[in-house]
């Protein structure tokens, strides 16, 4: 597999260093979405490291496949949010621009890591 831990990986240091910046976005967000956004913001942005890690830690390449395809899932539902909260003005473009630059590494670096997978993962036998 690709390394020994999931820790290594940097598409997962990267979402990490995502995760952080969109709660440090979430805490601009209104009192009034204490319960909507602010929540869903959260899970989303948390789920994109927490399932590459689980991913990497499966016996399984084609598990590790799925659980990032989940983290890339979770990416898009996470730009979703923040795009909303811009467009909702609780967002300056300066605030939203660095979490979206970060999304979009994190969405190439799943990619890469994604087709390194394929390409390693051996094809089943014909008989």
């Amino acid at each position: 597999m690709i390394t020994s831990h999931y820790r290594d990986l940097e598409v997962w240091q990267l979402a990490m260093r995502l995760a952080h910046a969109a709660y440090d976005c979430s805490n601009l967000f209104p009192p009034i979405e204490r319960y909507v956004l602010l929540p869903q913001l959260r899970r989303a942005a948390l789920s994109v490291p927490s399932n590459i890690a689980e991913g990497q830690g499966r016996a399984h390449t084609g598990e590790f496949l799925s659980f990032l395809s989940t983290a890339r899932g979770s990416l898009q539902e996470l730009e979703t949010d923040l795009i909303f909260a811009h467009e909702r003005e609780y967002l300056s473009d300066d605030q939203l621009a660095s979490p979206m630059e970060l999304a979009d590494h994190v969405s190439r670096k799943l990619s890469r890591l994604r087709q390194k997978l394929t390409a390693e993962k051996p094809r089943p036998t014909r008989r």
